[in-house]
């Protein structure tokens, strides 16, 4: 698989991701979500099926949803797992990373009273085939470390054991469901107190305190809002643990409100899902201010309470964390459009930092007769234009056969380096493969643009000190096209790539000639 193809194919899984986490976040009760975590690892996942088994309150696992067949419904659910079996089965399992792998060479009778359900499938010669008695199973554990469930997936959908980005995929996305079941569990828990306050208004005061023990103490933040009169938006009081997420006394958030410290921008999703006494549909994810000025992402689900004739009293808002997941997500679309080896945007970036500014770049068609334009180089009457820069290294092939590709790698990032730091600010530079890099620089005249080419040449013709070596640079051949002289973003690289070979064989031959 090329890397253009395997960042398509990361691409794709993550947006699937994407897609499977948000229909798990879009359920209300425990036992949806229960069905959506099984549903998402069939339908998004690249498994043909999947179990999950819940923790129960006397702390055996049952068999509390299914998806794949109804031959595996039939064999599983509600089956009932013993606590000790599970740990145990756990315990032997390969650890991959937070999944736990038990191969068909470990025995079945591992499994104990633990539900099992084997497969009607051929078993294969290969080293890589997935064997009907495999297991892949994926703790739900909550970010406290307490152990919700167990997903238990089979059946991969091309026949072979998980590679590491699928298991990366898949424990992803068990964080995130053991996130969802807990807070399923709490909410059914807050609804359940709701409705014993509208049942029993002789019992009022017990269940007001329940509730707001069940407040105080929820491991999420919480909040609740004012509906009526001069309450209404108003901050009415914040949990414990929302006061310790954003470092503010408790005394201190309740006088400023949510919305003085939501993030700027996320001034209109706030007023939103808070501006009625009707709540949101789904979730909010936006951006808080903690007290010492960073900001941190959190999701937002929010319900409002009535009084006993069902009219609304005020809104609770429940305020997850989920910082590192966006952290996680932000760092897997930078692998998919970077270059992992120097950091800098890989081919596929470019090409769409190149469509974008190539499209807001004027054609030399655009200019009427008479308007100055200088001929295959500036498209602007001032001079200015968009240029591309393609540069290869001048004997890197050498460098890799006298001191190694270790060496070469090391080379390869110190070039990087040097690159970003002789161009302009906002300049790109990528690097499209191997010992190919690419400049893209818009708003540059023609001689700041061979300026530009011989002060990158010069960077890159000073040795490089590389684990003790001393590595010499022959420098590099650049090839300039200009964006007049291209009808489509792709003829800038072909054309650009073609003067700087042109450049290559000049100096190749001036240099035998001079031999």
């Amino acid at each position: 698989m090329t890397a253009e193809t395997e960042t398509h194919v990361r691409l794709a899984t993550l947006r699937l991701l994407y897609r499977v986490v948000a229909d798990l976040n879009a359920t209300r009760d425990l036992r949806d979500t229960l069905q959506a975590v099984a549903d998402g690892v069939v339908s998004g996942l690249g498994f043909g099926a999947a179990a999950v088994n819940l923790v129960r309150d006397d702390g055996d696992l049952e068999v509390a949803a299914v998806a794949g067949s109804e031959e595996l419904a039939a064999a599983m659910a509600g089956q009932i797992g013993p606590r000790p079996d599970w740990e145990r089965l756990l315990a032997v399992a390969e650890q991959w990373g937070p999944l736990r792998f038990l191969s068909h060479r470990q025995g079945c009778a591992l499994h104990g009273r633990v539900p099992t359900w084997v497969p009607d499938i051929p078993v294969s010669d290969h080293p890589d085939a997935w064997h009907p008695y495999d297991a892949l199973l994926a703790p739900l554990t909550t970010p406290e470390g307490e152990l919700v469930g167990i997903l238990s997936v089979d059946l991969p959908v091309d026949g072979r054991r998980p590679g590491p980005w699928r298991c990366e995929v898949l424990g992803m996305f068990a964080a995130q469901a053991a996130i969802a079941v807990d807070n399923a569990r709490l909410r059914s828990e807050m609804v359940r107190a709701v409705a014993r306050l509208e049942d029993e208004q002789h019992a009022l005061r017990a269940s007001e305190e329940s509730f707001r023990h069940a407040f105080e103490y929820a491991p999420s933040g919480m909040v609740m809002t004012g509906v009526r009169g001069h309450d209404r938006g108003r901050l009415l009081r914040a949990n414990d643990a929302l006061c310790r997420m954003l470092g503010y006394p408790g005394q201190v958030l309740r006088r400023l409100g949510l919305a003085a410290v939501v993030h700027p921008d996320d001034r209109d999703l706030l007023a939103g899902h808070l501006g009625g006494s009707t709540p949101v549909e789904g979730c909010t994810e936006l951006r808080l201010a903690r007290s010492d000025g960073t900001y941190r992402w959190v999701s937002l689900r929010t319900s409002h309470v009535g009084d006993g004739d069902g009219n609304p009293r005020f809104l609770l808002t429940h305020i997850e964390d989920v910082e590192d997941r966006r952290l996680r997500e932000q760092a897997l679309v930078h692998q998919a459009s970077h270059d992992p080896l120097t950091g800098l945007p890989n081919g596929r970036e470019l090409r769409a930092r190149l469509d974008a500014t190539f499209t807001r770049s004027p054609r030399l068609a655009e200019f009427p007769p008479g308007v100055p334009h200088v001929g295959t180089g500036l498209i602007t009457g001032d001079g200015k234009g968009l240029a591309l820069l393609f540069c290869d290294l001048d004997g890197f092939k050498r460098i890799n056969d006298d001191y190694g590709h270790h060496i070469g790698d090391v080379v390869l990032v110190e070039v990087a380096r040097r690159l970003t730091a002789a161009v302009r600010e906002g300049d790109t530079v990528a690097r499209l493969g191997g010992d190919e890099f690419v400049v893209l620089a818009d708003g540059i005249g023609r001689d700041e643009a061979h300026d530009l080419a011989v002060r990158l040449r010069r960077a890159l013709s000073v040795p490089i000190r590389a684990e003790g070596e001393t590595v010499p640079l022959d420098g590099a051949s650049f090839g300039i096209a200009w964006a007049d002289s291209a009808e489509k973003p792709e003829d800038l690289l072909r054309i650009a790539d073609e003067r700087m070979y042109r450049q290559k064989r000049g100096r190749e031959r001036a240099q035998r000639r001079a031999g």
